[in-house]
């Protein structure tokens, strides 16, 4: 089966960098940082990606952290996913993540799900902004979705019970 996620013809970015933000493959050799940033603010990322979602466990390894980046980095790779870890402008310090997923529900090209550490949380609605705008100017899609943000996971969930099989 064909992976209409998106074009053959698009080339996907490995890098995006703003005033603010340096976007780069999310990928094993940036694990130690990821790691850190992740663990750093594991209460509050739990739920990121749903109320049904563990993500990150409390007692979440560096290894299966790797392991986790190394499965990232293959689905960039593939072209069915696209996840990116977002620093700081001078690459120091891991601020985040994005991921650009297909789309579950027949309503949307593809959805995202980011965030922000913590300490930098401040950051977090200039993210979002830099994002929406990022794939409307550069990207593919014209049904972006922002689970959990622009759709709330009620709204979200019906809509993906819509989907025609």
């Amino acid at each position: 089966m064909l992976n209409h996620f998106i074009p053959e013809s698009f080339e996907v970015p490995k890098s995006f960098d703003t005033e603010y933000f340096h976007f780069r493959v999310l990928e094993d050799e940036v694990a130690e940082l990821d790691f850190e940033a992740v663990m750093s603010s594991q209460k509050r990322l739990q739920g990121v990606f749903g109320s049904g979602s563990d993500w990150p466990k409390s007692d979440m390894t560096l290894e299966e952290n790797i392991e986790s980046l190394k499965l990232h980095k293959q689905e960039f790779n593939s072209r069915k996913a696209f996840a990116y870890s977002v620093f700081n402008k001078s690459k120091s310090k891991c601020l985040g993540s994005v991921y650009i997923d297909p789309s579950t529900s027949p309503n949307y090209n593809c959805e995202v799900y980011l965030w922000v550490r913590d300490d930098s949380v401040d950051l977090d609605k200039e993210l979002y902004q830099t994002v929406l705008r990022w794939l409307s100017e550069k990207w593919p899609f014209s049904k972006v979705a922002f689970p959990g943000r622009c759709v709330s996971w009620d709204d979200w969930h019906k809509g993906k019970e819509l989907k025609v099989v």
